[in-house]
């Protein structure tokens, strides 16, 4: 019989974030990140930077979210961590930490992929956030990934569809930066959007057959249009910047909204979750949650929390691995591009 209360530590060190959280079965008791702050002045993450900040956040992040969280790492049940993918010198802090502890407590490693953690992050136990039923459709959408998985079940997922070239999340970093807003400009461009005209400036949306995704070309476009208007207007960006981000914006959500109706149309599946860091985008949360209505979908918007990368989605993949005893050994490798 397996004890009711099962303790997990979870880390997630797979890019630029040192996260830890402790959860009770499906419940978050704690969770902790600390961001890097030094990227900012290189336009984007550097792995060797984040592998050193890795080793100098872990200790303090994994101390604050058992003190936090009450408690006692003799109380752990598991401990689980991010395989990948990602950037093989920051999982190497977070893998090497995790199987030092799991043999010195004496108590089971669980490998998550990150990815599986970006969607299954939906079944950790919150008020107010309803859980998808199975089967049902994710867009995890990412500054690395742009996929749609078809999800059977905890570990049954089958992508069907996902970009040829640049994540979505990366159109919005480098339109952010032809625009010259600061990096990640993601966020930036979302901030602008909302008191704009998304029908100011119209962006020709790429032509990719099936469920597939291109976000390359829809950046060469926002290249050549700023260039050219800028030519005629030195200060045309600082007198439209409104317009142009909420005109972007609305181009990469007609992307992603035209191969999502698609994917429902082919699987029958109404049922949508989103996941990664760019479900955090309001544009893309307001206009999820109107499918509902339109379209008859019933919608899953993360917590926000939940979004960008943490710890507490680790720990449900691992509290949901722990029920299926699916443990790993000493020797398990981390993996910077890892099978879905």
């Amino acid at each position: 019989m397996l004890n009711p209360e099962v303790f997990i530590l979870a880390i997630e060190s797979s890019c630029d974030d040192t996260a830890a959280a402790i959860l009770c079965n499906d419940k978050v008791l704690s969770n902790v990140v600390a961001n890097q702050l030094i990227h900012t002045q290189y336009g984007g993450v550097v792995p060797e930077l984040a592998s050193r900040a890795h080793q100098q956040n872990i200790v303090p992040v994994i101390d604050a979210a058992l003190k936090k969280a009450n408690i006692k790492k003799e109380q752990l049940s598991a401990i689980a961590f991010t395989q990948g993918p990602g950037l093989m010198g920051s999982l190497l802090v977070g893998s090497s930490f995790a199987k030092s502890l799991a043999v010195a407590l004496g108590i089971p490693l669980i490998a998550v992929n990150h990815m599986h953690a970006h969607i299954l992050a939906h079944f950790i136990d919150e008020e107010g956030f309803d859980k998808p039923e199975f089967p049902f459709l994710a867009l995890t959408i990412s500054g690395g990934h742009t996929q749609i998985v078809k999800v059977n079940h905890f570990f049954d997922m089958q992508i069907i569809g996902e970009t040829t070239d640049d994540a979505v999340g990366e159109a919005f970093d480098k339109s952010a930066k032809i625009l010259g807003l600061p990096y990640p400009g993601g966020p930036l461009v979302d901030k602008y959007a909302q008191s704009g005209n998304p029908k100011a400036f119209p962006f020709t949306k790429p032509k990719v057959p099936g469920l597939d995704f291109s976000f390359s070309g829809l950046k060469t476009a926002i290249l050549y249009f700023i260039q050219k208007e800028k030519a005629k207007n030195p200060n045309f960006v600082d007198e439209n910047i409104q317009d142009i981000c909420a005109s972007i914006q609305h181009t990469i959500i007609e992307i992603l909204m035209d191969k999502l109706k698609l994917a429902v149309q082919e699987t029958g599946i109404k049922q949508i979750a989103i996941g990664g860091g760019v479900s955090a985008n309001s544009g893309i949360r307001n206009t999820l949650k109107e499918a509902e209505q339109k379209y008859g979908w019933k919608t899953f918007v993360p917590k926000f929390e939940y979004t960008t990368d943490n710890a507490a989605m680790i720990g449900i993949v691992g509290y949901q691995k722990f029920l299926s005893q699916n443990f790993e050994n000493a020797s398990v490798v981390s993996k910077a591009r890892i099978q879905f």
